[in-house]
C-alpha cells in the first residue's frame, strides 16, 4: 500500500485495570497474607490462626470480583489478526496535513499536488497513470494486498503482465529493503516487470537494486515528468482523479472508510482515527 511518514499510532496513557477487577485482585492479596501468614510468623502463630476464616472470606470475594470483571476490557476487543499484518496496516500509510480546510487545488502538476492528496487518491493517480498507457488493471483500496497495489493486465497475455508498488511518503527515502521486498512479490507470481511509484526518492543502493532487477524506479520527480509527456487532456483527467472527493483526509487502510480528527487529550497531539471505530481502531499520526 501508499505510504506518507510510516505513521505512528498517537502515545496513549497506560491504562489501569476496571475497578472491579483491581477490588478482586486486592482481596486475593490480602485473603492470600491472611492463610500463609501463621505460617510465615510462626511466633504469632496463635493469633493469626484467628484470621483464618477472614482470609478465606477474602479469597472468595476477590475471586468473585475477578469473575465477574468485564470481560471485553480484560481480554483483546477485535478479531485477533496477524501480527505483521497489523503493523503492515498500521505503519503503512500517513495522513496529509490540514485537517480541517483542505489545502488549495492546484491548476497544473507539480509536488504541490502530491502534498495535498492523501495516499489512496495517490494510488488513484498512478492506477490511471498506466490505464492512460494501455494496460488494464486492478486494485485493492484497502486491507492485506500482499505487497501488491496495482496488477496489470493485457489483452495479449493472460494473467497479470505487470505489478506496482506505491509509497506516498513524504521525507523518507525509499531504500532497498523496500525494493527487495518488492522483488520477492515479483518472483513468487513469475514476472519480470513491476514498477515502483514513490512521491519521495530512491536511496542510491535502491537504485542500483532496481537497475540489476528489472524494477522501474519512479520517485518524485520521474513522475511528475511522466505525467508532463500526457496530452493536456490526460493530465487534467489525472488531477481530476488526484482532487476527487474528500481528497485530503485520509482513508483507514484496514477497512476504507474515511478517517475523522480525534482529539489528543491535554498535551498531546491530534490525531487521525476510523470513522467506525470502535469497530475499527485504526490510527494514523497527523502529519504536520
Amino acid at each position: 500500500m501508499a505510504d506518507s511518514l510510516m505513521a505512528r499510532r498517537p502515545r496513549q496513557r497506560k491504562k489501569r485495570p476496571p475497578m472491579l477487577l483491581q477490588a478482586g485482585l486486592q482481596a486475593l492479596l490480602l485473603g492470600g497474607g491472611l492463610l500463609v501468614a501463621p505460617t510465615l510468623l510462626p511466633m504469632l502463630a496463635p493469633s493469626l490462626q484467628a484470621l483464618r476464616p477472614l482470609g478465606w472470606g477474602a479469597v472468595a470475594l476477590g475471586a468473585l470480583f475477578v469473575f465477574l470483571a468485564p470481560r471485553s476490557r480484560r481480554g483483546r476487543t477485535t478479531a485477533p489478526q496477524s501480527k505483521n499484518v497489523v503493523v503492515a496496516l498500521r505503519a503503512a500509510k500517513d495522513a496529509p496535513a490540514s485537517p480541517g480546510v483542505p489545502p488549495p487545488r492546484q491548476a497544473h502538476w507539480s509536488p504541490a499536488v502530491f502534498a495535498a492528496i492523501e495516499w489512496r487518491r495517490f494510488e488513484a493517480v498512478c492506477e490511471t497513470l498506466f490505464q492512460q498507457a494501455g494496460f488494464r488493471t486492478r486494485a485493492q483500496s484497502h486491507g492485506a494486498d500482499g505487497g501488491v497495489d496495482i496488477w496489470m493486465f493485457s489483452d495479449h497475455a493472460e494473467g497479470p503482465v505487470a505489478v506496482a508498488q506505491c509509497k506516498h511518503w513524504r521525507n523518507q527515502r525509499v531504500g532497498v529493503k523496500e525494493l527487495r521486498e518488492f522483488f520477492g512479490v515479483m518472483a513468487s507470481h513469475g514476472l519480470r516487470r513491476g514498477t515502483f511509484v514513490t512521491t519521495s526518492i530512491f536511496t542510491p543502493e535502491a537504485l542500483v537494486f532496481a537497475t540489476d532487477n528489472g524494477i522501474n524506479a519512479l520517485d518524485g520527480t520521474r513522475l511528475l515528468r511522466l505525467i508532463a509527456e500526457r496530452t493536456p487532456a490526460q493530465q487534467q483527467a489525472l488531477l481530476d482523479v488526484a482532487y476527487k472527493g474528500d481528497y485530503h483526509r485520509p482513508t483507514c487502510a484496514r477497512c476504507g472508510t474515511k478517517m475523522v480528527e480525534r482529539d489528543g487529550g491535554p498535551g498531546r497531539a491530534p490525531f487521525w482515527g476510523c470513522a467506525r471505530f470502535p469497530a475499527c481502531r485504526s490510527t494514523l499520526r497527523m502529519a504536520r
